[in-house]
This record gives C-alpha cells, sequence and structure tokens, in this order.
C-alpha cells in the first residue's frame, strides 16, 4: 500500500544521535479497513479505497452504511484511495497496519492547514507595510498600497495579492523522515511539522 490515513496528535522533540533535539510531529497512523478495490478492467486504474476512525451509524447516510457493510466493516469518519504496491494484492475487509512504512523513510504528509479567517497582506503574504510613519502617514501601516491598475488595464489582475481568506487549504509536505515507528500503538513520528490542527486527519503516502 502506497500510504494510509492517520490522525495528529501533536508535535514534540527526540534528540538524535549527536545529541541535537530535533522537532517532530507524532501521528496515528491506521489502521485501516480496506473498503473498495479498484481494478483496471472496471475503474480503468489499480487502487484499494481504505478507511480510517469509528463513526456512529446514526450519523452516516444509508448509502455509505452499505458500502461499508460490504467490506464487512464499522461506519469510518475518512476515506482514501492508494495505488498498491507492485505484486501487492489486497481483498476487502483487509486491515492495513502501520507495518507498511519502514524506519527511516521518507514520506509525504497531507493536511487542512488551520484556517485564519480573513487576512490582511501583512500577515498573508509578508508584505512589509510603510513602516516608518512619518510625513503625514495615516492609517497606512499595514495597507497593501498601489495596485497599479489605473486607466489601463481598468481592472485588478487575477491573481494579485490582496486581503482574504487564510488557511483551510489542502497543503502537502513533501520528503519528511520518518524518525520512528511505535507499531504496538500505531504511531508514527516524523521529523519536522505537518499541515492541521491537533486531532486533524492527514494523508501520509510514502
Amino acid at each position: 500500500m502506497q500510504g494510509l490515513i492517520g490522525k495528529k496528535i501533536g508535535m514534540t522533540s527526540v534528540f538524535d544521535d549527536n545529541g541535537k533535539n530535533v522537532p517532530c510531529t507524532v501521528i496515528e497512523v491506521g489502521p485501516c479497513v480496506v473498503t473498495q478495490i479498484k481494478t483496471a478492467e472496471r475503474d480503468g486504474y489499480e487502487a484499494a479505497q481504505v478507511a480510517f476512525d469509528d463513526k456512529k451509524e446514526k450519523n452516516t447516510t444509508r448509502a455509505m452504511i452499505g458500502h461499508f457493510k460490504k467490506a464487512g466493516t464499522t461506519p469510518k469518519r475518512r476515506l482514501a484511495e492508494f495505488m498498491l504496491d507492485p505484486g501487492e494484492t489486497v481483498n476487502l475487509g483487509d486491515i492495513i497496519t502501520i507495518e507498511t512504512f519502514n524506519d527511516d523513510t521518507w514520506v509525504d504528509v497531507s493536511g487542512t492547514s488551520k484556517g485564519k479567517g480573513f487576512q490582511g497582506v501583512v500577515k498573508r503574504y509578508g508584505f512589509k507595510g510603510v513602516n516608518d510613519a512619518t510625513h503625514g502617514q495615516h492609517n497606512r501601516l499595514r495597507a497593501p498600497g498601489s495596485l497599479g491598475a489605473s486607466s489601463y488595464p481598468s481592472r485588478v489582475f487575477k491573481g494579485m495579492r490582496m486581503g482574504g481568506q487564510t488557511g483551510g487549504t489542502t497543503v502537502k509536505q513533501i520528503s519528511l523522515r520518518i524518525l520512528k515507528l511505535v507499531p504496538e500503538h500505531n504511531l508514527m513520528i516524523v521529523k519536522g511539522s505537518v499541515p492541521g490542527a491537533k486531532g486533524s486527519y492527514i494523508v501520509i503516502e510514502k
């Protein structure tokens, strides 16, 4: 399996072999249940859909309840698709654990970044602002300044860096090193930070 679904537990730090204090993130990875198998003949590609984290049946639609019953499992909160490793075969209802990963390898982690609401250009893009409130500057310290859109082109170009909704988007951190695996507790410790708040769902890919 090329990846699994997990949950961000929080951040901590560990000491490496050289005695350096390394910041890291603790992730609960799986166990995940195979809920659907995609085949080249029927779907045009080969992959497996896995589900993670139990969910109450009363909060699940009837269609999804039937979907999970086909796999012989209880309703789950999060679903994701992953490509299979070469030569790997899986069946409906199989349990995929953290042991699909190895120590001291590299993974990509995707999650939803923390939402920060509507923010100005200083917080959103790191604009400097006016800095010195001199020569009659009034209420312009954190303003974006001129947009350069006068008689031509008489509009604001798409993609112009302006204030707006910040955070709450899908972010992928690539090439994070696995420092340690704790299979008995389904925990993975990776170097550095991963997107999202504590308790948020993330996707870990090889």
